[in-house]
């Protein structure tokens, strides 16, 4: 068996999973990375302290996410200097993602220097998109010239879900048409058909789309417009109130929907508010994607409120009966990867839990035995 140890570096956290083929060796985060008083200072400081914590003999790869890989990288790719070179370029279009990432692989392989590091995108799921999907109706030369298109992100989550809801069900994976909904702090929803990305709610950046915990998701440009001349907030201050300001913690004050569906139960108004926006946008991204695909086999939740929030699920598929969508609330309140639908449902509705973790290992693993 393979053995691939999978870093997981995000904004303030590594998350990290050593894989013996398919079983699980050991695991954890490490949080709270560059915040005053938390944990490392940095994140080369929590990739060193990772790795001094483990036996890594007999290591066959180290498989690292990297959040943004722009038009350059479509597939999981090995790392070499020009490949870390690339990766640094691209910066300015993931700047709280890209550099962490770099960190990460620039500490694996200094301290592990013969074992082959691969680098898998967020990005690469979606280099499928139909160029009318990834396309923003702008100044083609502007948008050519700054790289303006839309990129997508939680492939490795989509491509997981996608594949897994495929296995749940039965069905070949190439037949099926799909749209997963990735429901964490971060938010998307992507309408997969045979096992090609074809539309995603994400952008250039994971700004666009859902609403999110602390991220807006689609608004009018006119609004920043409207900030910048009328409040006078500099360009900086509102990337911070669109990015880590907004969503249900703009809305509520609270970005866990944990908290914002108990304020609802109590008659919290701005709760309830905030749940209807946050469902409605869902709702709308599913009849959108419904449209697109002609026919949708599955529908599938994921992540941390997609796993686990029923009520979310509930509201956000309601009215949709004649579309085949709809839920059965027993199933709704049950745990696991599992159907949620009614048997005779022509749209099944699924629960699965994500793994990242786990789809970077395998893409890891296709790569390094491609060599």
């Amino acid at each position: 068996m393979s053995r691939v140890l999978v870093l997981n570096c995000g904004s303030s956290s590594v998350k990290w999973r050593h894989y013996d083929g398919d079983r699980t060796l050991g695991q954890g985060t490490v949080e709270r990375v560059g915040e005053p008083g938390g944990g490392p200072a940095d994140h080369a400081g929590a990739v060193r302290e990772i790795l001094d914590g483990l036996d890594l003999g007999g290591l066959t790869a180290v498989g690292h996410r990297v959040v943004h890989g722009g038009q350059t990288f479509t597939a999981p790719t090995l790392v070499d200097d020009a490949v870390l070179a690339a990766i640094r370029n691209l910066v300015p279009l993931a700047p709280l993602h890209n550099p962490a990432n770099l960190a990460g692989i620039e500490v694996a392989r200094a301290a592990l220097p013969d074992v082959p590091q691969v680098a898998v995108f967020d990005t690469a799921f979606h280099h499928t998109l139909p160029e009318a999907a990834a396309t923003y109706a702008i100044d083609r030369d502007t948008a050519q010239r700054y790289d303006i298109r839309r990129y997508g992100f939680h492939g490795t989550s989509h491509a997981y879900v996608s594949r897994r809801t495929a296995e749940l069900l039965g069905r070949p994976y190439e037949q099926l048409n799909t749209i997963t909904l990735h429901l964490g702090n971060g938010a998307s929803a992507c309408a997969v058909t045979n096992g090609r990305s074809v539309a995603t709610s994400m952008g250039m950046s994971p700004l666009e789309g859902l609403v999110m915990g602390t991220r807006s998701g689609d608004l009018d440009p006119t609004v920043i417009f409207h900030l910048r001349r009328e409040g006078g907030l500099s360009v900086d201050e509102i990337d911070d109130l669109l990015n880590h300001r907004s969503g249900l913690l703009g809305l509520t004050g609270a970005n866990d929907m944990r908290e914002v569906l108990q304020r609802r139960a109590a008659g919290d108004r701005a709760a309830a508010l905030a749940f209807d926006v946050y469902c409605r946008r869902i709702t709308g991204y599913v009849g959108a994607y419904y449209a697109l695909l002609g026919h949708v086999d599955a529908i599938a939740f994921t992540a941390g409120v997609g796993e686990h929030a029923a009520p979310v699920r509930s509201a956000a598929l309601a009215g949709l009966e004649r579309l085949g969508i709809s839920v059965d609330d027993t199933r709704n309140d049950g745990e696991g990867d599992r159907v949620i639908s009614p048997d005779d449902a022509e749209v099944s509705v699924c629960v699965i839990r994500t793994d990242e973790e786990r789809e970077i290992a395998r893409q890891t693993r296709d790569v390094v035995g491609a060599h």
